[in-house]
């Protein structure tokens, strides 16, 4: 009787308009890819316009480039890149039923999150200081010309759509600790913490771009 009952339990997430777990699987992941294609279409539209105005004014944007913090950035890439690792082995843990574990990875994750936002907090504000801001509130007297402009709000379009991205990636992954403690997820079923990692995944790749192309221009 006490394994009917686990056996219940741990086949509750079937939902009844699939055949079987496997196909609910697949139907998710699925999804989860067609929902990270149209994403990277959103954001293709911003690298597209990088690429037309640099082509236009490539000494500019390297001068405005010179504006940004290479340290910060760079350090905001590790910091990415170990979130990366973190949610993979959440999801590692999750499948071999280690729970705490996958708690404990999915807590880091949000921690390294939460770094990337503030060091991104300190660096927007070192910017406003000087006066860059986006669009018509640019009053740097550093770099004068149009495309400066330009390059800035770009800068805060590509930088700022991302960092929306980081902070529903948090929410996301709190919710998964949540359905871990309360042992809705485990090796039987660990599709959210699975889907949720690819989208974290996909932050930590656009950012992998994003730094070179804002920061490193040469």
């Amino acid at each position: 009787m006490g394994n009917q009952s686990i056996a219940t339990e741990k086949k509750s997430h079937l939902q009844h308009h699939f055949v079987d777990e496997d196909q609910q699987f697949e139907s998710s992941k699925l999804g989860m890819w067609i929902f990270l294609a149209t994403e990277i279409l959103m954001f293709g539209g911003l690298f597209v316009a990088y690429i037309v105005y640099r082509s236009w004014h490539p000494d500019l944007f390297y001068q405005a480039a010179h504006e940004l913090d290479v340290a910060l950035g760079a350090t905001n890439t590790v910091v990415l890149i170990a979130s990366s690792l973190t949610i993979a082995l959440a999801i590692r843990a999750v499948q071999l039923d280690k729970i705490k574990a996958c708690i404990n990875y999915l807590a880091a994750t949000i921690a390294l999150a939460a770094t990337f936002m503030v060091i991104k907090y300190f660096e927007y504000m070192e910017k406003f200081e000087k006066g860059i801001f986006p669009g018509s509130a640019y009053s740097y007297d550093g770099i004068s010309h149009e495309m400066a402009v330009n390059f800035f709000s770009i800068y805060y379009m590509m930088t700022g759509l991302h960092g929306i991205h980081v902070v529903i990636g948090m929410g996301l992954i709190g919710w998964m600790i949540i359905k871990a403690k309360k042992g809705s997820v485990h090796s039987g079923y660990y599709t959210p913490v699975e889907n949720t990692g690819l989208f974290w995944h996909l932050v930590d790749i656009i950012w992998i771009f994003l730094f070179p192309l804002l920061y490193l221009i040469e």
